[in-house]
This record gives structure tokens, C-alpha cells and sequence, in this order.
């Protein structure tokens, strides 16, 4: 991760660990998955735990920030695009492409919102198991905050909850390096946040950071959002319990390639809109 010369904070558990990384996805896939859940509620609650896990696993592994035009992948389940975006190739089960990310993390680099993305994936992959995902998720296509229609995922002006995805902001970014605009970061439920490119701090300890990728001579202070991103958990609840041919029906995605990095998901949100009108 990022160092920040001079920076009065410590990261919580540092130092990358291949065998954590595993020992975490390990974890996730001892209890056998139970596509039957009692409530809407309870399967919330198992995947807002596990998408706790997925990020703090990402924060482990040897995965690294790069902005849209420096990123990597594995060519052996993605295809890297001009765009920077990765393409799941032909006859690659989107299960094992997820997977790999992590299994063979240092083959990656992408920016932060592509990280939420990631995580999200990931973590309900280790819930609703391979079969299911890959019959849910065949066509899958990393870029930003784009993202499979079935995630349904939507930011809300709402209190957070430990599995949320925050957006720290930071109006006064310098311009020569745009990636600093903000940070997307998962809230790990202990005070913490994790956001990839950063790492694991405290609310204060973001803002601080962020604060130090200010344009020269700027003292307006980074803050953190009041909108709060999350998928559709209702629908992903319905869908573990699926019975019918859903990706038939799947609605069409459409894909704004606007090569700037760490966005919010509610710009997202503004440029395909911005995009969809004209």
C-alpha cells in the first residue's frame, strides 16, 4: 500500500501475508452454502460479513492501486483493455476469474472503486457458492463502479452499516494527480475503514491522508460523504433462492468509459445519466 512520508498513523495489521489472504478465503468456504435463508435479513447479515472479509483479505494481498491507463490483470482469465478495464475471457468461469485476484493477487492492479466492485463479487461468490454465481454472473466486465445489474448496486443518503461502501471526499485534489480525488472504503465495523490504494484507517486518519494530495495552497479539508453505497441485498437474497433462467432476462449494462479514477458511485451515477440524455 501507499506510504505517506511524514504521516503521524500506523495501518492496523501491516505487511502483506499471502497466508492470511488464504486463510480468510479458507474460512469463508468451511460452512457449506445454504442457498435456503430464513430471512431477507439473514442473508444480509452473512454477506455484510463477508464483505468485511473480501476487503480486509484485498488489504492482505498483493494487490496494488493504478489508475485506469497502468492497470494489470492476469491474461490468463481477463482480457486487459485499452480502456483499462478487465474483460472475463472466453470459457473462463467467472468464479475462477474472481478468485484469481486474490489467489494471484500481484498480477493486479486497478483503481478504488474497481476494488469495491471486486469485493463485492467476491464476497458473494463465497455465499451463494460457484454454480450459482456463474450461472448469475456470466458476462462479467471490470471498470470503475460498473457492475453486473444484478448486484443492484445503489448509494443511499442513509446511516452507514459495517459492510457499507463510504466515499471520503476530496474537493480540493491537486490537479496533476486526479486518483486523490477521493477514496470509496468499506466500513469494517471497528472504527476502521478499508480503502484500496490507502489501506485500513480510521475516518481521521482517511482524511488526513487525503489531505496531503491537495493542490498547493488549499486548506479546504477532505470530508466524508453523507451517501452511502451498497447492493441490492433483497434482490441478491431472492436470487440465492433462484429457481428460474434469469440471465435470459438480464437487462443491458451500459458502460461510460470516463477514465477518472476513484470516483463516487453517485458520479458514476451522474455520468451514465449525463450520458443516457444526450
Amino acid at each position: 500500500m501507499n506510504q505517506f512520508s511524514g504521516m503521524p498513523i500506523q495501518q492496523n495489521n501491516p505487511g502483506p501475508s499471502d497466508s492470511f489472504v488464504n486463510l480468510i478465503i479458507q474460512q469463508m468456504n468451511e460452512k457449506p452454502t445454504e442457498y435456503e435463508y430464513r430471512s431477507i435479513n439473514e442473508f444480509e447479515s452473512m454477506l455484510r460479513k463477508n464483505i468485511i472479509l473480501s476487503a480486509r483479505a484485498m488489504y492482505k494481498s498483493r494487490l496494488r492501486f493504478a489508475i485506469f491507463q497502468r492497470s494489470r490483470c492476469n491474461p490468463m482469465y481477463w482480457q486487459l483493455m485499452r480502456t483499462g478495464g478487465f474483460l472475463l475471457r472466453q470459457g473462463v468461469k467467472p468464479s475462477d476469474a474472481i478468485k484469481d485476484i486474490y489467489y494471484n493477487s500481484s498480477y493486479y492492479a486497478f483503481e478504488c472503486a474497481t476494488a469495491m466492485v471486486i469485493i463485492y463479487y467476491h464476497a458473494l461468490l463465497n455465499l451463494i457458492g460457484e454454480n450459482l454465481f456463474n450461472q448469475i454472473f456470466q458476462r462479467i466486465y471490470l471498470y470503475g463502479w460498473h457492475a453486473d445489474p444484478d448486484l443492484g448496486i445503489n448509494a443511499y443518503s442513509d446511516i452507514f452499516y459495517p459492510g457499507d461502501v463510504v466515499y471520503f471526499q476530496n474537493p480540493d485534489f491537486n490537479p496533476l494527480t486526479p486518483e486523490w480525488r477521493g477514496e470509496n472504503a468499506v466500513v469494517l465495523g471497528d472504527g476502521t475503514y478499508f480503502g484500496h490504494g490507502l489501506g485500513i484507517f480510521t475516518a481521521e486518519q482517511m482524511i488526513y491522508a487525503l489531505n496531503q494530495r491537495r493542490r498547493p495552497g488549499s486548506f479546504r479539508s477532505a470530508y466524508m460523504s453523507n451517501l452511502v453505497t451498497r447492493p441490492n441485498f433483497k434482490h441478491l437474497a431472492q436470487l440465492s433462492n433462484w429457481q428460474r433462467d434469469h440471465v435470459v432476462n438480464k437487462k443491458k449494462s451500459i458502460i461510460v468509459h470516463h477514465n477518472e479514477s476513484s470516483i463516487s458511485f453517485d458520479y458514476h451515477q451522474y455520468l451514465l445519466n449525463l450520458f443516457t440524455y444526450f
